[in-house]
């Protein structure tokens, strides 16, 4: 806990809802994006549709799903599709707006390394993979990434290219016909980042409230470039501070064989 009142994670989490609306049909990735989209939902966006890789189309849980094969989230959703129906009617059909991702790896175009790290034929870790990000990161309308920041995490050069951004940059998506926007935001517990309109490389625009630019450099492993007028991150609200610990502290308790009241 910062002497601000909230951790970085939690100022990563709320800054990432807030970009969310109402109007948004999200396909929400397991960990700090299904914590995001969910407190959206129970703040300022109460009728945004959530939708996991699973199949589950307009989700509601109480707790957050370990993964998407979690039944809180089957229990919950307004329908249950088939996967294939969902990747190939909802998500290349066009029908989902905001991708949420993760990543392990991330340069400085958006591009995303989930898979190993190192040689792929002999990596010093193994990951777990793409599953759908692939599909997502190319098919959703705009994606959303967050991620803590780390010289691990955010290198010059991704070892693995898991998830496609913006490419090597500039309109990289566009000459491989890809049609959706790719990567629009990225958020961490520093700063929130967004793409230049011409070169499509990562810039800062708002440092979160306590944080310097030489706290982003530090963590960064490439140049880091920051905004003409660059913003202070509002400060979390006492509701969305509220509702962010209340939902870990249901899913703690229903994780460890509690169960705490459900949301009001």
């Amino acid at each position: 806990m910062s002497d601000l009142g909230f951790t970085p994670d939690e100022i990563m989490t709320i800054a990432a809802a807030r970009a969310l609306t109402n109007d948004d049909v999200c396909f929400v990735g397991i960990g700090a994006p299904s914590a995001a989209c969910n407190v959206a939902r129970l703040t300022h966006a109460p009728d945004i549709t959530l939708i996991y890789e699973s199949g589950t189309i307009g989700t509601a849980p109480d707790v957050l799903p370990l993964s998407i094969g979690d039944g809180e989230l089957c229990e919950t959703a307004v329908t249950t599709v088939a996967v294939p129906e969902m990747f190939r009617y909802w998500l290349q059909g066009g029908r989902i707006s905001i991708g949420f991702l993760g990543a392990a790896q991330l340069d400085r175009f958006g591009n995303i390394n989930t898979t190993v790290i190192g040689d792929y034929n002999k990596p010093k870790v193994r990951l777990p993979g793409g599953g759908g990000a692939p599909e997502i990161a190319s098919s959703c309308g705009e994606i959303y990434i967050t991620m803590k920041q780390s010289l691990r995490g955010m290198v010059e050069k991704i070892d693995f290219f898991t998830s496609f951004g913006h490419g090597e940059g500039g309109d990289h998506r566009q000459r491989l016909g890809i049609t959706t926007k790719g990567p629009t935001r990225l958020i961490t517990d520093l700063a929130m980042w967004k793409p230049d309109p011409e070169t499509k490389e990562f810039t800062v625009v708002s440092l979160h409230p306590g944080v310097t630019r030489d706290d982003v450099q530090a963590t960064c492993g490439w140049t880091v470039k920051f905004a003409d007028d660059l913003e202070e991150t509002p400060r979390p609200t006492e509701l969305e501070l509220t509702t962010l610990r209340d939902l870990k502290a249901r899913t703690e308790a229903a994780h460890s064989g509690g169960r705490k009241p459900k949301a009001a």
